[in-house]
């Protein structure tokens, strides 16, 4: 169940996956403080409904991935294996949404240019944080659409530039933000000043505004650098951010040369228990020499790594 214009999502979850997610629930906002650009689905809410002489029913309120979704041309659900990874796609003509999954991505890949990096230390990152967790079974989302001519050459503005730093280099709010522009690391009026003596307009060389349009991590000045500058890059780099796009959805949109993707991982809810180690032992029996969603979390989290690697350029 999704509002209108597809922005948030409800999604019902058993008691069970509420527990996991309340009981770790410090350590997931800590996770998304530490990485603000994390590509994490963003959790909203989390609810519950008492109805009399029935179960009472839970669901979550989550940031929806694809939005906005008015371009998307084509959806996919990633788990990095095989077995049961293939949907048929919708008859010509018809108006059904289908998401796709692994093998239907095979033969194309994800061409970001230079923030391919970016993307693979992220995915890295937020695998990583689901493997303490003791977590399988996420999936990444991806969506792409065709960008417009304006927007694969688009005429970067000084002050176009000062929007987005400001969206992108504050460490001291949340990564989701409710307000009408949904912009993470809205900096105070306070911080402004200081965010303009900081980027000098000499630094923008027409090669370094170019680059900027792309995505890249933000250059910084020699010639102007100081301890203060120093620190704030190195927790720009440390907590891997970029410069974000000055769109509706910036932390899960990324632009190549050519598409506009949607990113983000979802479903985190699975967690390797006794059940699950059961369900691997009987896949491998029955699916010998193939690859499965139910492995290890070390596995699972290797393995999507080493999708994103070998689909990326």
């Amino acid at each position: 169940m999704s509002r209108n214009d597809k922005r948030f999502f409800l999604k019902t979850q058993n008691k069970r996956e509420i527990k996991f997610l309340l009981a770790n629930l410090k350590i997931y906002v800590e996770h998304l403080k530490e990485y603000p650009h994390s590509l994490l689905v963003k959790f909203l809410g989390v609810h519950r409904i008492k109805i009399p002489h029935k179960r009472k029913k839970y669901f979550i309120v989550m940031q929806s991935v694809f939005y906005p979704d008015d371009r998307i041309n084509a959806r996919y659900d990633i788990k990095g294996c095989e077995v049961s990874r293939w949907t048929e796609p919708a008859p010509e003509g018809s108006q059904i949404i289908v998401v796709f999954k692994d093998l239907n991505f095979e033969g194309q890949y994800i061409t970001l240019d230079r923030q391919r990096p970016w993307l693979l230390r992220q995915v890295e990152i937020d695998t990583r944080f689901l493997r303490r967790l003791n977590v399988l079974d996420y999936s990444l989302l991806l969506a792409h659409q065709p960008l417009h001519h304006d927007e694969r050459h688009p005429s970067l503005s000084f002050a176009t530039l000062i929007m987005r730093t400001k969206k992108s280099v504050n460490p001291g709010t949340s990564p989701v933000h409710l307000g009408i522009a949904a912009v993470p690391g809205e900096v105070p009026e306070d911080d402004f000043t200081l965010l303009l003596s900081e980027i000098d307009g000499g630094c923008l060389r027409q090669s370094q505004v170019g680059d900027a349009s792309s995505g890249d991590p933000l250059q910084t000045c020699p010639e102007h650098a100081g301890p203060g500058r120093d620190a704030a890059d190195q927790d720009f780099r440390a907590q891997n951010r970029r410069l974000l796009p000055n769109l509706k959805n910036p932390l899960h949109v990324i632009d190549g040369p050519e598409q506009r993707y949607f990113i983000g991982i979802i479903d985190i809810f699975t967690v390797y228990s006794f059940k699950k180690r059961l369900e691997h032992w009987w896949k491998r029996l029955r699916h010998p020499g193939r690859s499965f969603s139910t492995v290890s979390p070390q596995t699972y989290c290797l393995r999507l790594c080493q999708w994103v690697q070998d689909h990326t350029k």
